[in-house]
Parts: structure tokens; C-alpha cells; sequence
């Protein structure tokens, strides 16, 4: 049955700073409220608004972040662990880059990091459950992914091992998180493993059709690999969790394509947007995501090569308000519908 989405919802990551009114769970969200926003998506690595293993150990804590944030106006949507549920698998190739994502007490040390990340996860389970929330949101990090274009020629079953051991990984994570009644929604991206519906049923099969392993939806990802986001909602709705408002675009050039030649993202042939300054057609994926019942948040993530972030959130409520579909009550034509007369529908039938 369709259902009304909620929202308008923001992702805090991108807008959090040292400076008010970003410095602080309290002022960013009253700062999100007077956008018009009615949720918000909190970072749990940024500790200027959340404290992840406090949250997970202590319900008063987390009782105090949901009035701090309906004192604002403003709902938790969902917590977010991307950072964490990268470094629950990295190749090596990308160990000093992701080293960042963790304490100076993990760096150079990709076990203790490993291991560091999974704690995390089950945070993050913990806390949402305290919080009363049926959702989150992550990576699902990568092993097999510098191997992704199949040249040099891939050894024989290197793939599946690398996704038998993603499995292996999230399997203990996603029982967590089944325990606590929380689902994990994975957004698909490139630089993760899971980075279209094809890896996802990959992943999906790996983790034994686990029923908290679902989909964090964001257009934005498909659009520049050229897939056809619609559809994927009609094949993977029931497994749509979660969903992120972004915008893209991909203008194709007789110098780049897909890969856009190692640019910079001013100069990509695929480059994401503000809302509405974009490709993704917005229209059609509210009223397919209506269609199927999603009755979760729409929460923009803002990531614009141009745009101020301030102008970019400021815009992005209305924008999403706009969008949301107020499902009706009534079928269009009951005017002209009648009472059910049983003898009257088996005369019409000849019978």
C-alpha cells in the first residue's frame, strides 16, 4: 500500500564544523529546524555532536540527544556509520588513506583498526536501539575493489573469495543489529564492494540473505554510473531502508566519460549537485518509492562541486517538501462507483 514519506530530513556530516551554529548537536539542529527540516541524520564519528559508545552503553544519554533535538523541532532519522563500516574491510591499497577515518591508536595497524571498526558497528546497534530507532546507515567497505575493471585478467575466483570474507565480516555485525531490531542500510557506492544491485546480490547471498542487510538509496551514485535508478527500485524496493536525497550529473565529453579521466569534480563528466541543479529525476523516484510503501525519511546529503553548502541546505528543504507525495485517502473515481449488488456483478458476467 502507498504510504506518505517523512520528512524533509538533512545529513548533519557535511555541515558539521568548529564554528557555530555547527560546533554543537543543539545549535546545528536548531540551525536544520529553521530550514524547515524535521529530522535529522546524525554522524556518530563526530564527536562535536555525538558520543557513539555513550550512546550505545547509557539510555539517560540518549534519552538527553532526542530532547536536545526535539527541544530544536527536529527528529533523529536514522545514525550513520559510513566511516566506521568502511574499515570493516580495506585493501591495503587504501590502508594510509583510511587510517584518517580512525583514532591515531589504530593507525599502521589495519587489525587493531579492523577490529576497532566492528566495536563501532555494534555501537552503532546499540545506540540506535536506545534511540528508538528501526534504521541505519553505513558502508559496507571493500576488499575486491582496485580489481574492478577486469584488467589485468582477474584470477579465477578472486571475487567470490574477496566477498565470501566481506560476508564472513558483517555476518556477526548483522546479528547484532538483528538483536537490537535495527536494520543496515548499505549505501551503494563506488569505492565499497556493494556499489550496484548486481554486487548487493553478491553481498546479499554472502551474509545468507541476513534480513537486516538492506539499502541506504542514493540516486546520485547510479546516475554517474550511467545505471537505471528507477528500475532499481522496482527490483530492490522491499529492501529499501533508508534514502538520501542527492543530486548529479553526468555530461559525457569527448575526453571522458564514467571514469572522468582522474579530474578534479569541477572538471568530471559526472559531478554531484545541489538539488534540483542536477539530472536525477526526482519526480519519478518519490512516486516510485510511494508506490512501494517506503514510509521512512527523505534526507538530503549535500555535496555540490559549486554550491555554498549554507544556499545548498536552505534550498534542499523545500525542495524535498516539494517532492514528498501526501498519499490519497480515496481512489480518483469513487464518484462514479456504486454499492456491491452481488446479483448485479453475476449478470453482468452472463452467469
Amino acid at each position: 500500500m502507498p504510504k506518505t514519506m517523512k520528512g524533509p530530513a538533512i545529513f548533519l556530516a557535511q555541515f558539521a564544523g568548529d564554528a557555530a551554529p555547527f560546533n554543537s548537536l543543539k545549535s546545528i539542529a536548531e540551525w536544520a529546524a529553521g530550514l524547515g527540516y524535521k529530522g535529522v541524520q546524525i554522524p556518530t564519528w563526530d564527536g562535536r555532536l555525538f558520543d557513539l559508545r555513550k550512546a550505545a552503553n547509557s539510555k539517560a544519554y540518549c534519552d538527553e540527544v532526542k530532547g536536545v533535538c526535539a527541544d530544536a523541532g527536529v527528529e533523529i532519522t536514522e545514525l550513520s556509520t559510513h566511516l566506521q563500516g568502511q574499515l570493516v574491510a580495506v585493501h591495503p591499497a587504501y590502508d594510509a588513506q583510511f587510517d584518517g577515518f580512525a583514532p591515531p591508536k589504530v593507525h599502521n595497524n589495519p587489525k587493531a583498526r579492523q577490529k576497532w571498526a566492528v566495536e563501532q558497528m555494534k555501537f552503532g546497534a546499540k545506540a540506535s536501539r536506545n534511540l528508538g530507532l528501526d534504521a541505519s546507515v553505513t558502508f559496507s567497505g571493500a576488499l575486491a575493489f582496485p580489481y574492478l575493471y577486469p584488467w589485468p585478467q582477474r584470477p579465477a575466483g578472486l571475487i567470490e573469495e574477496a566477498f565470501a570474507e566481506l560476508g564472513k565480516r558483517w555476518k556477526p555485525i548483522l546479528d547484532a543489529y538483528d538483536d537490537a531490531g535495527v536494520d543496515v542500510g548499505y549505501e551503494i557506492h563506488p569505492g565499497e564492494d556493494v556499489f550496484d544491485g548486481a554486487t548487493f546480490e553478491m553481498f546479499l547471498d554472502a551474509v545468507g540473505g541476513h534480513k537486516r542487510c538492506n539499502i541506504n538509496y542514493d540516486p546520485s551514485h547510479f546516475l554517474l554510473q550511467q545505471l537505471d535508478y528507477l528500475e532499481f527500485i522496482d527490483i530492490y524496493h522491499e529492501r529499501i531502508k533508508a534514502f538520501h536525497v542527492k543530486d548529479a550529473e553526468f555530461n559525457p565529453t569527448g575526453r571522458q566519460g564514467v571514469y572522468s579521466g582522474y579530474q578534479g569534480w569541477v572538471d568530471r563528466a559526472g559531478r554531484f549537485r545541489s538539488l534540483g541543479d542536477g539530472q536525477v529525476d526526482f519526480s519519478g523516484i518519490f512516486s516510485k518509492l510511494t508506490q512501494y510503501g517506503y514510509d521512512s525519511w527523505a534526507v538530503l546529503e549535500w555535496e555540490c562541486c559549486l554550491k555554498h553548502p549554507e544556499d545548498g541546505a536552505a534550498e534542499g528543504a523545500p525542495f524535498i517538501q516539494h517532492h514528498i507525495i501526501r498519499v490519497t485517502e480515496k481512489a480518483f473515481d469513487d464518484f462514479a462507483g456504486g454499492t456491491t449488488d452481488k446479483k448485479l456483478l453475476r449478470k453482468m458476467m452472463g452467469i
